[in-house]
């Protein structure tokens, strides 16, 4: 809180970023008694805790203006505006813009009109508070129409940002004092498709690694290996300023479901996209989004997912029990029940452990350069948490041997 001030954040590391550019304007502005929900709606639980956080706010800061704002209130403007706690709503396009925050004093009452588009520069930051990891917007929106996804409904199409003003970007973040930059976006790996100029992901990576002083870390957020070709493939294998983690939008291991969810690849591409990679760089490790409960989802299509998470060597699992978003075509499909889909979320979570818990006892023994984010925890390259029994700076890289580990965490 600053200025009485206060920021919420939901969902993406994308909307970790424009709420660090929203706190900068609101700040250079010298807005007070605001307080800014950044809303998420990836699933109805996200758009539920979104309403619980702008109630809890009200209690809590009662003379504040409260501002919403993210993909569930350019999605669902009208529940939020019904919300007696809420003040302002903000559509996503205009929640990282400078006319915003200029107007917002103006502005008495909720607002059900999303703000008329005016033109101004990509969003920018100067620093990001309370980390030792900064993330980097290059992109926004995404063309693709999977069933289950609300997301570029609440976006738009993919919109790629500059390269020079994705490198001033960074290159202030590093001056700083910033040892890892995260690239972040809706769909990272379209970048580019938008532009006149023939660039793509790995092209904008070999770039920012030319084109930036003392850059230390470069970590790349979650991609769509199918989108993935030779230029990322060169630059992942040759720069060891990239880390190796990738994390995977696989979504099913089950091809029938794949070609229902609308996604672009099959299991044998996601395979053969993590087997070449183990090739170039053999110390990456994978983390992946997976939904358990797709509609029309049979045991056997569950238990082939089980398997294709063992097949790719996934090591950090990120589940989602279906949710059905009115309006897409998912939301029309014969559903799994509710309990099935909650017992195979819980299936694929104790695998996800499983693989986590195998992956941190193969790294006893072994020296890693651990990034610390506060004193007494940090991370490694592959971004295992670690537990420290040393004081160090927040913000420094020191290489310490690995012990032991601790649950989810690694000992060093």
């Amino acid at each position: 809180m600053s200025n009485n001030l206060n920021f919420i954040t939901f969902g993406c590391k994308l909307n970790a970023f424009e709420t660090q550019v929203m706190k900068e304007k609101a700040e250079g502005y010298f807005l007070t008694n605001h307080s800014f929900i950044n809303s998420c709606a990836v699933t109805n639980e996200a758009v539920k805790q979104s309403r619980r956080a702008i109630r809890k706010e009200k209690k809590d800061n009662p003379t504040n203006k409260i501002v919403v704002t993210g993909c569930a209130a350019e999605l669902y403007p009208s529940e939020f505006i019904d919300m007696p706690e809420v003040d302002i709503i903000i559509g996503n396009d205009d929640k990282t813009k400078s006319s915003t925050f200029m107007n917002l004093a103006q502005i008495d009452g909720a607002d059900n009109e999303v703000i008329e588009l005016t033109h101004e520069d990509p969003p920018f930051i100067n620093t990001f508070d309370n980390r030792t990891r900064a993330f980097v917007q290059i992109q926004n929106g995404c063309d693709h129409r999977c069933t289950f996804c609300i997301i570029p409904y609440a976006r738009g199409n993919s919109r790629s940002l500059d390269e020079r003003h994705i490198i001033k970007q960074i290159q202030t973040l590093i001056d700083k004092g910033y040892q890892e930059i995260i690239l972040t976006g809706v769909d990272i790996t379209s970048y580019g498709k938008d532009l006149n100029d023939e660039t793509n992901l790995g092209i904008l990576i070999k770039n920012i690694i030319k084109k930036t002083n003392n850059l230390k870390r470069l970590r790349i957020s979650s991609i769509d290996s199918i989108e993935i070709d030779d230029d990322f493939l060169e630059v992942f294998s040759s720069e060891e300023v990239i880390m190796p983690h990738l994390h995977l939008s696989l979504q099913s291991g089950n091809d029938l479901i794949l070609k229902r969810m609308l996604r672009r690849h099959q299991t044998s591409d996601a395979l053969k996209f993590c087997e070449r990679i183990q090739k170039i760089r053999p110390d990456t490790v994978f983390g992946a989004d997976m939904i358990a409960g797709f509609p029309t989802e049979t045991d056997d299509m569950h238990r082939s997912t089980m398997q294709h998470i063992n097949d790719c060597d996934i090591t950090y699992l990120h589940v989602f029990p279906f949710s059905s978003k009115t309006g897409t075509p998912a939301s029309k499909m014969p559903q799994v029940e509710k309990n099935i889909i909650q017992s195979r979320a819980k299936d694929l979570r104790t695998l996800g452990m499983q693989k986590m818990n195998l992956f941190l006892m193969k790294e006893i023994g072994k020296e890693k350069a651990i990034l610390l984010e506060k004193q007494g925890f940090g991370r490694t390259e592959q971004y295992s948490k670690v537990i420290i029994n040393e004081v160090g700076n927040p913000g420094e890289i020191i290489k310490k041997k690995i012990i032991g580990i601790s649950k989810d965490q690694l000992i060093a």
